[in-house]
Order: structure tokens, then sequence, then C-alpha cells
């Protein structure tokens, strides 16, 4: 898989926004204080545990935001893996410039890179298989862009982006609007046939009332592995299946060979650990 990166004009409001969160109207009170403003260093990036990177370009805004003269060298790309010990990343230049932008850069770091070694995990484990392995609305608001970027570093494929862009029925839609086959009609009258509808179905019950319906996808909810067999039998190639609820790398693997096309994990965004990265200063450089 190709990774494209996401342009600087994207990233650029996110790093500034996090800097003005992090510097206030005073600014880095610590590092003015106590480091002189001609002292030059180097450091390192270096995660504590194996990896896959993301996050390498915010990163390096980070620094080039505080202090264009900064120099930013990357070790690694995203959607690369790192083992525990390696340098993903070097910085040199003003050590002030450094200190003031390291937590802002190690943040998207961490957080991004997280994301990615829970997604790689889960692809990994679905290799064998045709099954993709997608992410959710389940984001941390505001960082959507980032997080669904970084799936998709780890190995992983963006679902909608919101609820602007395809429709998705689910159990409440379901309730209000009268029952599976009235809220298909009406959302596929709406939405024209260019826009992606799928529905959200736990039962076999469900899931044989939409097979004539014109859909796109279905998400089979919270299904084990012998529902999903028969699911994925039954559906027959008229459209995408999409397993997902309760997925993890132990139990990926059997979930994709039930012939889902999809499995969908809101875990890798919403809970997934960030990956343990250090800045280590190295040394002293002439100005």
């Amino acid at each position: 898989m190709i990774l494209s990166s996401l342009p600087d004009a994207v990233l650029e409001p996110f790093v500034r926004t996090s800097l003005e969160e992090d510097l206030g109207a005073r600014g880095d009170i610590t590092t003015n204080a106590v480091i002189p403003p001609d002292s030059r260093g180097r450091a390192a990036f270096v995660t504590r545990r194996d990896g896959v990177i993301a996050g390498i370009d915010l990163a390096r805004l980070s620094f080039r935001t505080v202090d264009p003269s900064i120099v930013f060298k990357p070790e690694k790309l995203d959607g690369e893996k790192a083992k525990a010990g390696e340098a993903i990343a070097t910085v040199e230049g003003s050590l002030r410039g450094i200190l003031t932008a390291e937590r802002t850069a190690l943040n998207f770091l961490a957080r991004l890179s997280g994301i990615a070694t829970a997604t790689r995990a889960l692809a990994d484990a679905v290799k064998p298989y045709k099954t993709r392995v997608s992410c959710t609305r389940k984001t941390t608001p505001g960082l959507r862009v980032l997080e669904k970027y970084a799936v998709r570093a780890g190995g992983g494929v963006n679902h909608r982006f919101g609820l602007y862009d395809a429709v998705l029925i689910k159990d409440n839609h379901l309730a209000a609007a009268g029952g599976v086959r009235a809220a298909v009609l009406k959302a596929r009258a709406a939405v024209g046939p260019c826009v992606k509808v799928e529905i959200e179905v736990d039962t076999i019950e469900q899931l044989r009332e939409v097979l004539d319906l014109p859909l796109d996808a279905v998400l089979l909810d919270n299904m084990d592995t012998a529902m999903l067999a028969e699911a994925v039998r039954m559906v027959n190639g008229r459209f995408e299946t999409e397993a997902s609820g309760g997925i993890s790398p132990a139990n990926a693997a059997a979930i994709a060979a039930t012939g889902v096309d999809v499995i969908s994990s809101g875990w890798v965004t919403h809970s997934a650990p960030a990956l343990d990265i250090g800045l280590d200063y190295v040394s002293e450089t002439a100005g």
C-alpha cells in the first residue's frame, strides 16, 4: 500500500493550536530561564518499544513553527516499523527551540504511532485473507483526520469520515424510521445512487430482510464466527460485508476466515495505547 502524506497546509493548524495551548501568553518560561539563548544542541527521537511510526511530518512542523532554523531529519517514514531503541528522527539547532517544541512533537508522534501500531497488529492478523481492516468514527474530537491517517499508516483503510459522506443506518435509525425496509428505501431515495448506503444488522433474521434492498454494504454487528460465516453465505456477493464488535488481534484471523470483506474497529482510534517515544539529548553543538 502506498501511503499518501497529508499536506503541510492540513497539518499546520493542528500544530499551531497545540503550540498555542502549550505556550500560552508567556511562552516556555522554564527553558527561557535556564537555557542561554545562543545554546545549540542535538537530540534524537527514540522508541522505547517496537511499533509502527506515524506523525513524522507533524513533529517536523512543530520544530519549524517554533524555530525555522532547526534541522529536523527523519530516520523513519510514516508506516515504517521501528524497533525499541531505534532513532526515528533527529533534531539539531537552537536548544531553546528544541526543548520548547519537544512535547508537542512527542504528543503527535506517540498518539498517532500508537494508532498505527494497533492497526498493523490487526492487519497482520488478517493478512492471509481478503479482509481489510477499517476504523470508525470513534475518534478524538477535532483530530479525526490525523487519526484516520494513522490508521492508513498502519495498513488499514478508512470508513466514512463523517456523517456527511456515506449512509450508515443503525439500530436507532431503524427504530425511528419504521423498520429495515422503510429505512433503506428512504435513505436510497434521499441520497441517490452515487452515495454509499450501509445498514447495521445483528441477527440473521434482520439480514434476511435486506437481501433484496438497494444496499452497498451490510454491517454485521457483534456476531460470532458461525453467524458471520452464515451471513457471508447468505449475502453471496450481493454487497460488501463488514464485521464489527469486539475485534482484537486475538480473534481477527478467525473473523476474517468467515469471508467478510471488512472488519471495523473503534478500538484502534479510541483506545490504542500511545507508542512510548522519548526525545533523548545527544550533545551540545557549536553555534
